[in-house]
């Protein structure tokens, strides 16, 4: 039983190593697509005035559902695209690895926007943003080396974040905490999906 186990691992490392440059080209895409649903949903808080708590979180983990939904088609195109398995081992362990960090966020999520008395916009963003980036570091071990160091800065600037605000911002308001997620969700995905295509094409180009 261990040989077959050792043997499927070192299967997986070797699929994942050969498929390195698929990953690649897939995050690309799905980073502009999340940032651009980021971008969006905070311009759509911000215009609408959505700043109830309630209204906050439905709003935010709406645009989740949509984007991990099309994180999922971007990435299944790709490997129709590149005539590989979508569903293989080394895909379940991509999704094994953000499945716990995920969850976990959207359970304080919908904790914190149903509790009674819970007005504070932070107390929903701060766990999202650490949530997420330990979603991605996670995940990252199965991906190129640069998903983790973009785990790292997430993570960095939401700690921060949640250190600075309060005296740059005693009295946040819900267009400050809409750009703060638009920040973190578009900008920095924008930013990322940007520094992928950049260096791909100079791999391509030597």
């Amino acid at each position: 039983m261990e040989i077959n186990s050792a043997s499927e691992n070192l299967q997986v490392i070797r699929t994942l190593m050969e498929r390195s440059a698929l990953y690649r080209r897939t995050l690309s895409p799905i980073m502009f697509y999340v940032g651009t649903l980021g971008l969006l949903a905070a311009a759509a808080g911000i215009l609408l005035g959505i700043e109830p708590l309630p209204e906050f979180a439905a709003l935010w983990l709406g645009t989740a559902v949509v984007a991990v939904a099309g994180a999922f088609l971007i990435a299944r195109l790709q490997a129709l695209k590149d005539k590989e398995s979508f569903w293989s081992a080394p895909t379940r362990r991509v999704a094994q690895a953000l499945a716990l960090p995920l969850a976990g966020g959207l359970l304080i999520s919908v904790l914190v926007a149903s509790a009674p008395g819970v007005g504070v916009r932070w107390a929903f963003i701060l766990p999202n943003v650490l949530f997420y980036a330990c979603a991605v570091y996670s995940a990252g071990f199965f991906m190129p080396r640069a998903v983790q160091k973009f785990a790292w800065g997430f993570f960095a600037l939401g700690v921060g974040g949640a250190c600075l605000m309060p005296t740059v911002l005693p009295e946040p308001t819900a267009k400050a905490d809409h750009a703060l997620m638009g920040f973190f969700f578009g900008v920095l995905h924008l930013a990322f999906g940007v520094y992928l295509r950049l260096t791909e094409q100079r791999k391509t180009a030597a």
